[in-house]
């Protein structure tokens, strides 16, 4: 614990945490305060794989679905991090990839850059085959010189989300791969997905130390800090918030998106504390509730989330999306 000033001069004590975090905001520029939007209520559907975009007769919705659609100029490569293990990444990914996915009905991969063992390829649905980027790597020389057949041969190295919405490139659970996943390899990889999709997810991994981590941050045009209201989790986002600064990403910091997630339907103070500190860290801070679907950590059925939870990823998505392009 540590002691504070009251307003009237009384000492109070407050949580070592809370004192720590106070300091660190007061020591960077708040960004603007965020636009706080209601999330639309918008029904989706699962559907067949490159289906037509769903519209929705609302007006606010349709603001908020048509910038989800809109093109983006090019591929765009959105990280999620963080590099505390249970933090919601892999479900972070597979959801925000759901999510675009069934909106903009095409063009969503969702990688899987954990070098051991990542369960992404397990969590996004069905697995149609049992390939991963290890085959992928393994074939790079063919695959980038297939031409026109390019999005044709890279089929077959992905898999399919449960309902098709996004496709998924699985990680290995050979840790020895991690040795093949070199800065050069990550960005072969990196490209073949760009010029087949318009949007790639990528599930970073815990190790901020390994080559493949710190390639996707380079070369991540939008950074999703994925957290649950735990004061470890937390102390981990910061932290990891001040080594991207010191490591030259101050407006790639400035620019992500903090991604609360309620692993429990009643998350407490907490997360009233954290919303606003990662508002002073971050460009917008998103909250998505306990869904009991997701707590098994088995296979994600997005059609399954309850609506509350699939209208919080459309207001995610949205904060994801809305700085890009």
């Amino acid at each position: 614990m540590e002691s504070t000033r009251t307003p009237y001069g009384q000492e109070e004590s407050v949580p070592r945490w809370r004192a720590l975090f106070d300091r660190r905001a007061r020591s960077h520029r708040a960004p603007e305060p965020p636009v706080q939007q209601q999330a639309p209520q918008v029904p989706l559907q699962p559907g067949p794989y490159n289906r037509a975009p769903m519209a929705h007769p609302m007006p606010v919705a349709t603001v908020v679905m048509e910038e989800l659609r809109r093109d983006l100029g090019r591929c765009r490569v959105v990280a999620f991090a963080n590099p505390k293990g249970g933090v919601h990444k892999t479900t972070a990914t597979v959801l925000a990839a759901a999510t675009l996915g069934t909106v903009r009905g095409r063009g969503v991969v969702a990688w899987d850059n954990n070098e051991l063992r990542g369960t992404l390829g397990l969590r996004a649905g069905s697995a149609r085959h049992a390939r991963t980027i290890r085959h992928l790597v393994n074939d790079l020389i063919q695959v980038e010189a297939a031409g026109p057949q390019l999005a044709e041969l890279i089929d077959d190295y992905l898999r399919h989300s449960a309902d098709g919405s996004f496709d998924v490139l699985a990680g290995d659970e050979d840790p020895k791969l991690a040795g093949k996943l070199d800065p050069a390899t990550v960005l072969r990889v990196l490209d073949v997905l760009t010029r087949t999709h318009d949007i790639v997810c990528i599930d970073t991994g815990n190790n901020v130390e390994s080559p493949n981590w710190r390639t996707v941050i380079e070369a991540a045009d939008q950074l999703v800090i994925t957290t649950v209201p735990r004061e470890d989790a937390a102390f981990a986002a910061d932290w990891m918030l001040d080594l991207l600064i010191e490591n030259g990403h101050r407006d790639l910091v400035a620019n992500a998106v903090t991604l609360l997630s309620c692993p429990t339907p009643n998350p407490g103070s907490l997360l009233t504390d954290l919303t606003a500190h990662f508002n002073t860290r971050t460009r917008r801070v998103a909250v998505v509730p306990y869904d009991p679907t997701l707590e098994a950590g088995s296979s994600i059925q997005y059609s399954m989330l309850q609506q509350p939870t699939r209208d919080a990823w459309i207001t995610a998505a949205h904060a994801i999306v809305e700085r890009i392009g």
